[in-house]
């Protein structure tokens, strides 16, 4: 990394866009080596933690951040603003986790519309549900004050390289604090992998998950809250929707290690071009059924496949693909 100060220290910026905070938690839980990190750089932006302005970033001269860990998706105009100026200044840009990697858990919004976003939100929620009406935001309110503004809310969601070059990708959600730490010590130290490398094994969960592999044939699929998994026995076996097969290894295994199948957050491997088709194609192999009828009552009972599927991946969908440039105004 370059030096950027005149006591020779890497300027880092980080910044939350449309993503839950849990990115910025997993940074705070590195712990002790945190502070050694801090003592060898500069954080010039971190929103959450410190108090920047958006104004010292444009006042900056181009590439004078070395680093900038970007995390959330892309949902509106000043989240695509703030990317863009981030990418101007930064010499290395990382989308660091699963919202900026693929979309995240917020591009699920992509199965619906803005207006429906906005109509459930503040409209038809329990919590809110009457015979009144709610105002929806506007982009634009005169009070009396003056004019108030609000960004702009796209019509969908947009993972970080549909909007500006991507140097390289740490998945997770949030990413783990070990494979963190991992990472900024490689660019403290000079030694990344190649520009627009996902950050990582490149092997899929499956490959070192200790639980015992049989003849993947299902019955019925289950959710984790109706059955008790077996400790010993391969998830997928048991009919629970573990996305292992398909996903990207360097979590930890953790959600495995609690006896929780794999919800797929590290993205998938690098034999993977599609996660949610590869996923339903690894399901439609496991189905214990030659009959139409059955196999559609089988699928039946799963609740919200395509959510399931793309839980973290929908703007990364291929079908989507296409009809991006198209759609952004």
């Amino acid at each position: 990394m370059g030096n950027a100060d005149s006591q020779g220290k890497p300027k880092v910026a980080l910044y939350w866009a449309a993503s839950c905070g849990g990115c910025e938690c997993t940074i705070v839980d590195i712990g002790e080596p945190l502070l050694d990190i801090a003592s060898k750089v500069e954080f010039v932006l971190w929103p959450v933690a410190l108090d920047f302005k958006y104004h010292h970033i444009r006042a900056m001269e181009d590439k004078n951040i070395d680093l900038c860990l970007f995390n959330g998706a892309i949902r509106n105009s000043e989240q695509e603003e703030m990317a863009k100026l981030l990418r101007q200044k930064s010499k290395i840009v990382v989308a660091y986790g699963a919202c900026a990697h693929m979309g995240g858990i917020p591009g699920l919004s992509n199965f619906s519309t803005k207006e429906a976003t906005f109509n459930t939100i503040y409209n038809e929620v329990p919590t809110v549900k009457d015979e009144k009406k709610r105002p929806l935001p506007q982009t634009k309110t005169k009070v009396k004050e003056g004019e108030l503004e609000l960004p702009e809310f796209y019509d969908r969601v947009y993972k970080l390289n549909d909007i500006i070059d991507v140097d390289y990708y740490v998945p997770g959600c949030p990413p783990t604090s070990d494979q963190t730490v991992l990472f900024l010590t490689a660019v403290l130290e000079g030694n990344l992998p190649p520009h627009g490398a996902v950050f990582g094994p490149k092997k899929n969960l499956c490959d070192e998950c200790p639980r015992e592999r049989k003849e993947k044939i299902v019955k019925e699929f289950y959710r984790p809250h109706e059955k008790r998994p077996n400790l010993d026995e391969c998830l997928l076996d048991q009919g629970f929707f573990c996305q292992g097969p398909v996903t990207r290894a360097g979590c930890g295994s953790q959600c495995i290690n609690a006896n929780m199948p794999c919800r797929g957050c590290y993205g998938p491997s690098d034999k993977v071009s599609d996660m949610g088709g590869a996923f339903i194609s690894t399901l439609a192999s496991i189905i214990d059924s030659q009959d139409e009828k059955e196999i559609r009552d089988i699928v039946a009972k799963i609740p919200d496949i395509a959510g399931t599927v793309h839980r973290f991946s929908l703007p990364s969908f291929i079908v989507n693909e296409k009809s991006k440039k198209e759609d952004r105004k």
